[in-house]
């Protein structure tokens, strides 16, 4: 009605006093807020913002951010990543190659760096520490175990849940909870760390494809790891990337076309069709056809053929090096052998060879 004035609650003036609430410049004088961090266990060292209004009562009311709820220290986080890019040089020789007829496909899925697991609790200890040496160990092992073939090049896939939480809440992309170990921006160095290492330790084998999958666990913060491994190689010729946001991605090598995906996206039986459809050109050039999956953390093999003698497609799904975590040791999803996994394609013969590193 017109000329109506339209009275406010009292929990509606607090909201709007709340939202006009402005940052405190100079807190070491309120000795307000000195009771209210005091009751609360909060140090002023630790407070990144405050917020301050007035209740309706007439009671003091803050609004406090800590460097715990804001992350890091913004001068501690780059202190880190420059200690970090000191230790590791971005300018690389050339290298000389010897020609080479097959390809190295090395697969560590489902780091999940960052996630914790006690062994008190769930038999195994797990942590980033752990993560960081068994993908080294397993890399290594899996290039030990290729010798005697000539490598003509080398697929590393990257991705598939490398980083165990995608905030700084410590849950995954969709918020579900996770035990961490450590803070998420030093989980992100090590894994930067880790896949660096591996790049120049592939490298001296032959020039190196990298394709990422996009994940569940760290949907963001895998894709700008990725990138971040990019702009480390973005001058060495023998390093490529295939890291955009698509979910489905495709390497076509010789007689073989290869799918990648995280595993929590199309269903199994869709993949066979979805590889025709989205790649019809290297389909038709192509003889051997492998979809490899991961997110579920141990093996399944499946293959189709169709009614007539077209060559099938092959599915399988990783095993991962990841450790169990309080929740999967209580549902019981554990005991599940731990390995890294890689591959020898023959660029007219299709995949000749399995490779495991065991834990």
């Amino acid at each position: 009605m017109a000329g109506t004035r339209i009275r406010l609650s009292p929990e509606e003036v607090e909201l709007i006093n709340e939202s006009r609430g402005k940052d405190l410049q100079n807190i070491n004088g309120n000795t307000a807020l000195d009771i209210h961090l005091k009751d609360r266990g909060i140090n002023k060292k630790d407070i990144v913002s405050v917020k301050h209004w007035q209740s309706m009562s007439g009671e003091l009311r803050f609004s406090i951010v800590t460097k715990e709820q804001y992350g890091t220290d913004k001068a501690e986080l780059l202190e880190d990543i420059q200690s970090l890019i000191e230790n590791y040089s971005p300018k690389y020789p050339t290298i000389k190659r010897v020609k080479g007829e097959h390809l190295l496909v090395i697969n560590p899925a489902d780091i999940h760096i960052g996630k914790l697991g006690v062994a008190l609790e769930t038999g195994e200890d797990y942590n980033t520490e752990i993560a960081y040496n068994r993908v080294l160990e397993g890399v290594t092992g899996l290039i030990s175990k290729a010798q005697g073939f000539s490598i003509d090049r080398v697929l590393f896939c990257v991705g598939n849940d490398v980083l165990h939480i995608d905030n700084v809440y410590n849950t995954t992309t969709a918020g579900t909870p996770q035990d961490a170990d450590g803070k998420w921006w030093q989980h992100f160095e090590v894994a930067l760390k880790l896949y660096v290492k591996c790049v120049e330790i592939l490298r001296e084998v032959a020039p190196v494809d990298v394709v990422h999958s996009m994940s569940n666990h760290d949907y963001q913060s895998g894709f700008h790891l990725a990138h971040s491994l990019k702009s480390w190689f973005r001058n060495t010729k023998d390093v490529t990337f295939d890291i955009s946001v698509a979910h489905r991605k495709y390497y076509k090598y010789g007689s073989n076309l290869i799918g990648l995906e995280h595993g929590d996206g199309a269903k199994m039986d869709k993949l066979p069709m979805l590889m025709a459809n989205e790649k019809p050109q290297e389909w038709a050039e192509t003889k051997y056809r492998y979809w490899y999956l991961h997110h579920i953390h141990h093996k399944v093999k499946y293959k189709w053929l169709d009614a007539k003698d077209f060559i099938g497609v092959t599915v399988e799904y990783m095993r991962s090096p990841s450790g169990t975590d309080s929740w999967h040791n209580r549902k019981g999803f554990c005991g599940v052998q731990k390995a890294v996994e890689g591959f020898i394609h023959s660029k007219k013969s299709g995949q000749i060879a399995r490779l495991v590193h065991y834990f």
